[in-house]
């Protein structure tokens, strides 16, 4: 193998190492691999295709939340894990959605039977990063899915309840950010507040 060749890919595993082992077409253009070059190795089995212009390392040891790495590549590095999968990123309520759920930006076109996109932009201040994906905060977590109709009042209550009590938000904190929600979001938080409190 030529010194160009170990190169390549030293800088290739570089790259997927903080990406749980995967990466782009593009990525790897950037690196230096044609599309030829990136065909030749999916076909020797040195790169295992995930998904159109997504590959992985092969025997990649797998870990929980990869998948969140997968599909942020597959959003162009745009989306952000939000809502109901937040809650699981979180560890908060019994949330165990089928689909993933990511915030795209406006604009943003791909589909997968999958995934749940839903439009909007985040703050960076309301993000959680992560290696090679990022999640929504906590206390911005809890205000979009009390404000998803799909999402029963238990979860919100659940979730709101152990936020609290492992002090990842505050009281006063919630209801601020409430006032700015929609109605219907702004209305659930504070019945789960209210419920808190009874209990």
């Amino acid at each position: 193998m030529s010194s160009s060749s170990v190169d390549l890919r030293r800088r290739l595993h570089a790259l997927a190492f903080d990406q749980a082992g995967y990466f782009t077409a593009a990525q790897a253009i950037e690196v230096g691999y044609s599309y030829q070059a990136q065909k030749y190795h999916v076909d020797c089995g040195n790169w295992t295709r995930v998904d159109r212009g997504i590959f992985r390392l092969p025997d990649w040891p797998a870990q929980p939340l990869d998948e969140f790495v997968r599909w942020t590549l597959w959003s162009g590095g745009r989306g952000v894990v939000s809502y109901e999968s937040a809650l699981r990123v979180h560890g908060l309520s019994d949330a165990d959605p089928a689909r993933l759920h990511l915030v795209v930006p406006e604009g943003f076109r791909a589909e997968d039977p999958y995934v749940v996109t839903h439009l909007g932009e985040v703050d960076p201040g309301d993000t959680v990063a992560h290696q090679g994906w990022s999640v929504t905060s906590v206390l911005r977590t809890l205000v979009d899915v009390a404000g998803e109709s799909a999402v029963s009042q238990e979860i919100v209550d659940e979730a709101v309840a152990q936020a609290l009590e492992r002090e990842l938000t505050t009281r006063r904190r919630l209801l601020r950010r409430s006032y700015e929600a929609p109605t219907e979001a702004a209305l659930r938080i504070e019945r789960a507040l209210a419920r808190e409190s009874d209990g």
